[in-house]
Order: C-alpha cells, then structure tokens, then sequence
C-alpha cells in the first residue's frame, strides 16, 4: 500500500562552501577559507519532502515560492523528485550557507524572507490536495507559511479529517487544535512549555493539553522519545544507539515517518515507533550527507566525516574489520583494543553476502541492519562501514585509516591488505582474541543442547 503524504510547510536553500584552511588572514584573526568545491540542496520543508520520497510513499509539496534565482535552483531539485506547488508568495528565497572545512563549520551566513500574510493563499488548490492525500504533514520553518490566515483555517477544518503531523518550530506558529501528532524536539518544547518544566515527559502531557492534540512526541536526541497520547501518562520509546554524528534532518525524518506509517493504517505508537527505528537506521547509514553515488550497500559517509574530523584535529584513525554476527566478550575486547590505539574506531563490516560466501549457509545468523544497530551502540565504536567484498581493501582505500588492527591468530604478512595500509604510511596492529570465545563455538556449543 501507497500512503499518499502532503507536506505543507517554509522551504529554503541549503548551500555548503568546502575548503580548506593554510592561512589566517594578514588584516585579521579569521581564516582564509580556499574553496573547493560548492553544493546545493532543499532545506526546510523542501528536505522533509525529500526524505519522505522512498517506496511505499507518494509525496507532495506545498509551499510559498519566491520568483527568483534561488527559488528557481531549489525547484530543479525538487522537482527531479517531487511535485511541488506553490500556494503562497515570498518575496525572497531563504538561503542559509554553511562555509566548511576538515568537516567543521566555520560559518554561517543565512538571507532570511518570510511568505506574505497579505498576500491571497490558493485555497483551492490546497485543499485540492488534501482531499487526495491519506496524511498531511505540517513542517513549520518560521518562514511565514503557517502563520497565514487562509492557511490555518483550512488547516482547522481538516485537522479531524485526515492524519496531521505538526513539526513545530521555535520562531513559528502553535499548532492548529486537533492534530494527530505534534513532534517538537527538546528544546522546543522547552521553549512552549511553562517555565521550570524541563522534563520531556511532563512536556509532552502539557503540550497535548495546550495545543489540544491527540498525542505530543517530545524527541530528546539519543535519550529516546516521550509521547503523550490521550489522557494517558507519557510513553517512552528508547533510541537503538547513541548517535554522535551530524544529525541534520533527523527531526524532519521522524516527523514525515510519522506521517507515512498513520496514513498507511498505523497506530500513533505504532507510528512513533516505527519513526524511532527508521530514524535510527538513516541516522547510521550516513544520515542527510548520505548518497548512492558514493556508498556501497549500508557504507556510511558519517565514517568519512569521523575520518576528517580526527584528521582535521591531528588525531589518529584506527579501523578493524570482521563479521562481528554473534558479539561475544571477545568480540568486545578487541573493540576496546583497537579504539585505544587512536582517536576514532571505524569497523569495517562484511554485508550478508559477504558473511554467507565465507562462513556457509545458515550464516550469518543476525541481518547487517542488526549486526550495525549493536556494533553503533557501543561507545568504543564511533562509525560502521558495511562492504560487499571477500576482504576490506576496496574500503580500506576509501578511508585510509592511519591503523588497521586485526585480532587473530596470524602475522601481518598473512593479512592481504597489509601492504596496502602500509602503502599510505599507515600500520597494521595485530591483536589476539580472547581465549575460548568464538562465534563458532557459541553456535555449536548451542546446537547440542
């Protein structure tokens, strides 16, 4: 089944400047940033519709426009993917511009405009496409859509017709009364919250109270999500993994699969739960830096980006490798091990394929999607890189590391990457397992009883 999502909110361009820092400027203490390369993609509204855009959904945009240079470069990228129409008015596009180098931010500069609260909303074709949609999606920017008069009262006359998710934003309107979800994050509802409620249960049952809601989600980052549904107490939903990446766009991933999972059928806690996994596996997989052109099945550009952070503050990249299907106490030793070595601990895991060309049929026993949800919850672990191949030199090679450890019984010339890690400069450390603790043994010792 389809689930048909609208998703009506502020859209804005993201823009990223990548460099590199030589030199500080001779007038001043600032850096001088030589660029290398420039990238564009949508932001606000624009993102959330692009991360809604996977099978089993069909999405449509709605949004206010500007007629401009940068409005017309965010509609090429939208509407590679999505069908966008304009129902407001701006009179300039937001753009926020993030000046980058070695993986950090160094600035931002940001062109803020807001959509026209005088200016006619195209009523008609906004509700046109709520008649067609199974859930609607609010994603709230601060950019003026949501404030609209027009826009807010079509909103009320279909808040008890349709599934609504409202993603709130700290500079934007409340919610319309009679939304399914609303998902602030912390820090938002902190700031719609009474003063002296910090605690994001209690937040999360003010909330729906105040905004006369169904349920409120309050999400608190790795420290999971409190919804409060009903009349009832909040319920928490605990995060898979600790995340410590860059985690752009994972509100707006939780929000719209919020929004999917109620317009295919789904319970609220269904649906919170749902989001709570789906956001955790995007998050792992690279997130919103994530692309196809560059990853292979379940490789993470967030490992290149703990690369270039370690390396951009004179650290040490350590990475080890394996199948890691059942983690047992040995598995955890060499872990440790290897991330004691150096700054940053990348694994270099082998995908199913991989793990079944090597070990047999019937292995591996835990699917990659596990074995990385276990190996990205330890805080030894800062990245997981899932690769195709016999062995991890096509992986190696993309990142480099300035440590390759290996637990095992073997000598580095035994290791066929080693003469490839030592063609950059880089060692080969070799560890020795725990005695008497091996996957094999796990598995045979549990087959004879």
């Amino acid at each position: 089944m389809t689930a048909r999502v609208v998703v009506l909110g502020d859209v804005l361009l993201d823009r990223d400047i990548e460099g590199e820092v030589r030199r500080i400027m001779p007038d001043a203490p600032a850096p001088v940033v030589e660029i290398g390369s420039e990238s564009d993609r949508a932001g606000g509204a624009g993102l959330a519709a692009v991360l809604l855009d996977r099978p089993g959904v069909s999405v449509h945009l709605l949004t206010a426009l500007a007629d401009d240079e940068p409005a017309k470069r965010l509609l090429n990228l939208l509407t590679q993917r999505i069908p966008v129409t304009s129902v407001l008015t701006s009179p300039g596009t937001r753009c926020k511009t993030r000046i980058r180098s070695g993986g950090q931010s160094l600035l931002r500069m940001d062109v803020e405009a807001s959509a026209s609260s005088d200016g006619g909303c195209d009523v008609a074709a906004l509700e046109a496409a709520l008649k067609e949609a199974d859930a609607l999606l609010v994603s709230d920017y601060g950019g003026g859509v949501l404030n609209h008069p027009e826009v807010r009262r079509v909103l009320t006359d279909w808040a008890g017709r349709r599934p609504l998710v409202w993603d709130p934003h700290p500079r934007g309107a409340e919610p319309v009364a009679g939304a399914t979800v609303v998902t602030p994050n912390k820090a938002e509802a902190v700031r719609f919250g009474s003063a002296g409620v910090e605690h994001p249960d209690r937040l999360a049952v003010e909330l729906r109270e105040r905004w006369q809601a169904w349920s409120v989600a309050v999400t608190d980052g790795s420290n999971g999500v409190f919804t409060a549904s009903g009349g009832a107490q909040a319920q928490f939903t605990p995060v898979p993994f600790r995340y410590s990446g860059d985690s752009c766009g994972a509100g707006d991933r939780f929000a719209g699969t919020v929004a999917a999972k109620l317009g295919a059928g789904a319970t609220t806690s269904e649906a919170v739960e749902a989001a709570v996994q789906d956001t955790a596996d995007w998050l792992a997989a690279g997130g919103v830096q994530a692309t196809s052109e560059t990853a292979s099945v379940g490789q993470s550009l967030d490992a290149e980006a703990v690369v270039r952070r370690v390396r951009a503050a004179g650290g040490t990249v350590v990475a080890t490798g394996g199948c890691f299907d059942i983690l047992h106490a040995g598995h955890i030793a060499s872990l440790e091990a290897a991330r004691s070595l150096g700054d940053a601990l990348v694994v270099l895991l082998n995908s199913d394929e991989s793990v079944r060309r090597l070990k047999g049929n019937g292995r591996p026993v835990n699917s990659t999607e596990d074995r990385c949800r276990v190996l990205t919850s330890l805080r030894c672990v800062d990245a997981v890189v899932v690769f195709d191949d016999d062995d991890p030199r096509a992986a190696l090679q993309r990142l480099r590391p300035d440590v390759w450890a290996k637990g095992g019984d073997y000598t580095a010339e035994m290791l066929p990457e080693n003469p490839l890690v030592t063609s950059w400069g880089g060692r080969v450390v070799l560890m020795p397992y725990l005695p008497g603790r091996s996957t094999t043994a796990i598995l045979e010792k549990g087959s004879t009883r």
